[in-house]
């Protein structure tokens, strides 16, 4: 599935990137190939699934969000993917996805993250994604946050 160099590649990327102008030349001459090779094998395992993305994680907090909702929503199962892609798109939604019902008790299948410098922010922009929802929102409510928590994916051992 991988090789020598996708593993070593994982394990010098999986703590972060180089906090560096050129972080992938950094990550080359760390695994002593061009930063185009660092690149391309990235790329490589990107299309392949092995990794499914690069990206930032921000600390919400240090950057002035001190309000974290996950606004759950009640819609119907037909309709999930085509609300979901509308919700996704939002601009000041940070991620979305599908989660199974749990019912009786848990009625929510759409899921969407909002942040904001406070809770009715959030609520303000749960009432945009319950305007583009419209009648195909049954129920909804928002989870707020009230610690962070350390995000970290499956780790390589070195």
């Amino acid at each position: 599935m991988i090789d020598d160099l996708d593993r070593a590649l994982i394990v010098a990327t999986q703590g972060g990137l180089p906090l560096v102008p050129r972080p992938y030349q950094a990550l080359g001459e760390q695994l002593g190939l061009p930063a185009e090779t660092v690149l391309r094998r990235l790329q490589g395992l990107l299309d392949s699934g092995v990794i499914r993305r690069i990206g930032a994680v921000p600390n919400h907090y240090a950057i002035g969000w001190t309000a974290n909702g996950m606004t759950v929503w009640d819609v119907a199962d037909e309709r999930i993917d085509e609300l979901g892609a509308a919700v996704g798109a939002l601009s000041f939604v940070t991620h979305c996805y599908r989660r199974p019902r749990a019912l009786p008790a848990w009625p929510y299948n759409l899921f969407a993250m909002v942040h904001g410098s406070s809770r009715d922010e959030c609520a303000e922009k749960a009432a945009e994604i319950g305007r583009l929802l419209g009648e195909a929102c049954r129920s909804s409510d928002i989870l707020y946050s009230t610690k962070i928590l350390k995000k970290s994916g499956l780790r390589l051992a070195t």
